[in-house]
């Protein structure tokens, strides 16, 4: 069995202690090609994206989080910052993107025998199970063995309205248990400040079979995980 950890990361220590709840003011419009809008800052879309990389970098440079459990008010500097990082998430459109193409219904449930032979003419017909095992594990699995945290994006909708895509969510990664094809990822989430329990479980032998990641939390279900580009920042508003 092998166990990986991130080195000097504990959910409770290093993790935001205030929860993904923001109030309804300094909104961002974000654009995102011919698909959608998106309005970031609200309450209702939350700021997980950037609560997930303020977190990854506040480690990584080796400092802690403010002690404070309630979110930043919209008139400071460490709102604004993780506003910031919320966008910095999106990838200049690629993440939601990603999050949108993962969301597709019309993507196989069960891994089709053809999709490999489209895969290398540029066409995705992979399932959701083919991704998450072969696609995004072993990107995911390279971060945490090098020690680095990493970000993960979690499809929790299936369907072709883009209004569904403030949905989804944005976590962090800080380890991983493997005991043979069974595989629990160790979580960070800024939904559940301080919950060191939250994992995601899937078994890597099912690639052909549909979609069977199985996330901890009971709020919402899971179809599908990937690894979110992460480049860090100084955090300087929060020397």
């Amino acid at each position: 069995m092998a166990s990986v950890r991130v080195p000097g990361f504990a959910v409770a220590v290093n993790g935001l202690h205030f929860a993904n709840a923001f109030p309804p003011s300094a909104i961002r419009r974000f654009k995102l090609g011919n698909i959608a809008t998106l309005d970031i800052g609200d309450a209702a879309n939350g700021l997980c994206g950037g609560m997930s990389f303020t977190t990854a970098d506040l480690h990584r440079a080796g400092l802690q989080p403010p002690p404070d459990l309630a979110p930043p008010r919209p008139d400071t500097q460490a709102y604004r910052y993780i506003v910031d990082r919320q966008i910095a998430s999106f990838d200049d459109g690629r993440v939601p993107l990603r999050f949108y193409s993962l969301m597709s219904p019309t993507r196989p449930e069960r891994e089709p025998t053809v999709a490999i032979v489209l895969g290398r003419i540029g066409v995705d017909r992979h399932s959701r199970s083919w991704v998450m095992i072969h696609e995004e594990w072993p990107r995911i699995r390279a971060d945490l063995d090098a020690g680095h945290l990493s970000m993960l994006g979690l499809v929790r909708v299936v369907g072709l309205d883009p209004q569904l895509l403030g949905h989804n969510h944005q976590v962090v990664a800080y380890g991983y248990d493997l005991d043979g094809s069974q595989l629990v990822i160790r979580i960070c989430d800024p939904n559940w400040p301080g919950d060191d329990t939250i994992t995601i479980a899937l078994d890597l032998s099912r690639e052909r079979e549909a979609a069977a990641a199985v996330w901890s939390k009971p709020d919402a279900s899971l179809a599908c995980f990937f690894r979110i580009p992460y480049t860090p920042t100084d955090p300087i508003v929060f020397r």
